[in-house]
């Protein structure tokens, strides 16, 4: 049984990540600011541009997972970390390359 009610039990076998929990917590800030952003770009009616600062946030959210503790991710931590990286490296990506290949002349 785990000692605290709101881990993640995907990850009792993982070791703690070697990045101290400062910068664990700027990471994750940098992602909530790209989110940002990605909202600003889409209620400016910017829809390529938010769709693919969405994507990158995702692929850097891909990334963060492995690096940082569930903890520290909270709600974007899950299911197993391998899980979590693929699906959001998957979505992220296809995001990401449809954003880009959209040719920009009718808006």
């Amino acid at each position: 049984m785990l000692n605290n009610p709101l881990a993640n039990p995907h990850d009792i076998h993982v070791r703690p990540s070697p990045l101290p929990r400062i910068v664990q917590r700027l990471l994750v800030w940098t992602f909530l600011l790209g989110l940002v952003a990605a909202t600003v770009f889409a209620l400016g009616e910017h829809w390529r541009r938010a769709t693919f600062a969405l994507g990158v946030c995702l692929l850097f959210l891909s990334a963060l997972r492995w690096i940082c503790d569930s903890q520290v991710l909270g709600v974007f931590a899950v299911r197993s970390r391998r899980f979590d990286s693929a699906f959001c490296a998957a979505i992220g990506g296809v995001m990401a390359f449809l954003a880009a290949s959209v040719d920009s002349l009718g808006s």
